[in-house]
């Protein structure tokens, strides 16, 4: 849990879910409350559901069967049955179980679509899933097992079983069988009803949530990114017209001209002035950069361009209703549809995987020239004695492995595509495979930019007496706090362990996002 957890509770229904909210709850523990008009609407969609059920209507969910099991029509006697044997069949899922701050954003967000009032569901099941977020009782979800078209079929159901008492969760650092921890807190376990079992599970929820997290961390490495290639500039005394302002008009692409703006920013001294290490080289006779240092606008603004993208779609499907079929009390319309199909997402969570992945290599590259002393100006492999000392030889070979991983993961998921359900689910969009291999991505690059951090840290201590700017001194001077700089070899990796709390400290996240007016 987070100490910096929002003291005000989150309200569903009254305004939209933006996707800090999502990371408040997944991550912080943000309380969650229904909001009148929320419950109102979900009340009402219900006793519409209810009249259905008497007057028996046929209802895809309420009275059939499943996916090609539409057209088996299910007596009003066995209805109730129905939705509990939806729930133990298609928790099918395997593998590793998903993290705890995944698993809250799916709940948080199943709860958004539920609370919207189209589902039918009652309001004690939407304010039980509630109940799980608000005592931090968290169903244990497997990650495989989702083709994210029918939604995330069974990461969903193996969540919508603990809440009438099956499966088991993680309560207070142990896994206990549901039912026990239900009774503990005096929650009750759901009663199911018709169509309640479907509404749990058809929804894009897993895609959404883990992207959701995913997505958030890939905007703050983008802003790192931007920073510890500066670093990586200054220690190679590299130039700084390649983020003039003039320059960047004359191809004006939003993310290009932001970075190109932070640019000049983080490299502009107070006083309006270069800084020491700057104003050293002014008259040397290089022309030009490599293309790592030069186009560090047009490579981090690209996957700039890719985020405000994916942020759009992600900020649409949080706010979704992803149910089927959805019911419309007012019109006393019923409508089955496939809001449920991750496509969107897919695609969304592809873009996310290779904008991330560009940020990690480029950084991977200046990790190299950082170590060559012919491009760099530095001691070979960032050590005062080499050769007696490898320094960072091996940093840059793991920046490498990272960097190759990434590359596979990058393959497009959104291309395939498996037909399941007997061919009645005969396009699927593979989103949930999307989205988990992006959150391994984000995690690869986050690694790749500590190691460019440390290095480019260790660059600029070579350099001294000579400073950066104020600002950029600043950063290097809270990478100090974690480790110092080295004379002779030390285990690198117990220092990148050492580092990467760093990148958690919301004091250091504020710095590291600046922004400002420049020249």
């Amino acid at each position: 849990m987070n100490d910096n957890a929002d003291s005000r509770p989150l309200i569903l229904g009254q305004d939209s879910l933006s996707l800090h909210d999502v990371r408040s709850v997944a991550q912080q523990y943000r309380k969650v409350e229904l909001s009148a008009s929320a419950k109102t609407g979900i009340q009402k969609t219900y006793e519409y559901l209810q009249k259905l059920v008497a007057q028996d209507r046929l209802v895809y969910g309420l009275n059939t069967g499943f996916g090609p099991l539409a057209s088996v029509r299910i007596p009003a006697a066995d209805i109730l049955q129905l939705q509990v044997n939806f729930l133990r069949s298609h928790a099918a899922g395997v593998g590793d179980p998903l993290p705890v701050n995944a698993v809250r954003a799916m709940m948080l967000l199943r709860a958004k679509s539920l609370s919207l009032g189209y589902s039918g569901v009652s309001l004690t099941i939407v304010q039980r899933l509630l109940d799980f977020l608000n005592h931090s009782i968290h169903p244990v979800v497997p990650s495989q097992g989702s083709v994210g078209a029918s939604g995330d079929l069974a990461p969903l159901a193996h969540i919508a079983r603990t809440l009438i008492g099956e499966g088991k969760v993680l309560y207070q650092n142990r896994v206990q069988p549901s039912a026990d921890v239900l009774k503990a807190t005096g929650l009750a376990p759901v009663e199911l009803h018709a169509k309640s079992g479907l509404a749990l599970c058809n929804g894009t929820q897993l895609m959404t949530g883990v992207g959701t997290l995913a997505y958030l961390e890939a905007e703050f490495l983008a802003d790192l990114a931007d920073v510890t290639g500066l670093l990586s500039l200054e220690a190679m005394k590299g130039s700084s017209a390649a983020f003039d302002k003039d320059l960047h008009q004359q191809r004006p692409h939003p993310g290009q001209r932001q970075v190109a703006d932070r640019g000049r920013y983080w490299l502009t001294e107070i006083d309006g002035k270069g800084s020491e290490i700057a104003r050293s080289h002014e008259n040397c006779d290089r022309v030009q950069d490599a293309y790592s240092l030069r186009c560090i606008p047009q490579v981090h603004g690209a996957c700039r361009d890719q985020l405000a993208s994916i942020r759009n779609t992600l900020e649409i499907e949080a706010n979704s209703v992803t149910d089927n079929p959805l019911l419309f009390p007012d019109q006393d319309k019923v409508v089955s549809g496939g809001h449920f199909h991750g496509q969107v997402l897919a695609f969304a969570m592809d873009q996310l995987s290779m904008a991330t992945s560009e940020l990690g290599s480029i950084s991977e590259r200046r990790i190299n020239k950082l170590t060559q002393p012919e491009f760099s100006g530095l001691p070979a492999l960032l050590t005062p004695q080499p050769g007696l000392n490898s320094g960072v030889m091996v940093l840059q070979y793991a920046a490498a492995a990272l960097v190759s991983e990434n590359k596979t993961l990058s393959h497009p998921a959104s291309v395939d595509s498996i037909p399941t359900s007997l061919d009645k689910e005969d396009h699927v969009s593979m989103g949930a495979w999307g989205a988990r291999k992006a959150a391994m991505i984000v995690k690869n690059v986050r690694r790749i930019l500590t190691i460019e951090l440390f290095c480019a840290a260790q660059g600029i201590d070579l350099l001294r007496p000579l400073r950066t700017t104020a600002r950029l001194e600043k950063v290097h001077a809270w990478v100090r706090t974690k480790v110092p700089a080295f004379v002779n070899d030390r285990c690198f990796s117990e220092d990148l362990e050492k580092l990467d709390p760093l990148l958690d400290d919301e004091a250091f996240r504020r710095l590291i996002s600046e922004s400002g007016k420049t020249p």
